[in-house]
């Protein structure tokens, strides 16, 4: 960063760091590489929503994107379907 970075891109470092900060590799792969994949075309409410997202526990999260535990109503929507599609997982070999 530098000091002509603009605020959002200050917004979306410090959202990539906690996205590829979880704790375990298997949360980092899901909320590092939907950050990636998604993060250009997301628009204000889209940032809000993954901003709320990372306040989330992990284990929570990965369980509404794979399906073994109901998404609660906050967190419903197109960014959830497209999190649960699981398509933006490119692990390394």
């Amino acid at each position: 960063m530098n000091d002509n970075d603009s605020p959002l891109d200050h917004r979306l470092a410090r959202m990539k760091f906690r996205a590829w900060h979880r704790g375990t590799r298997e949360a980092d792969y899901m909320f590092g590489c939907f950050f990636d994949a998604r993060h250009v075309q997301w628009d204000e409410a889209a940032l809000d929503w993954f901003e709320r997202l990372l306040e989330e526990d992990d284990v929570d999260v990965m369980a509404w994107a794979l399906g073994t535990q109901p998404v609660p109503p906050a967190f419903e929507g197109p960014e959830m379907d497209a999190m649960r599609r699981l398509d933006y997982v490119n692990i390394p070999r």
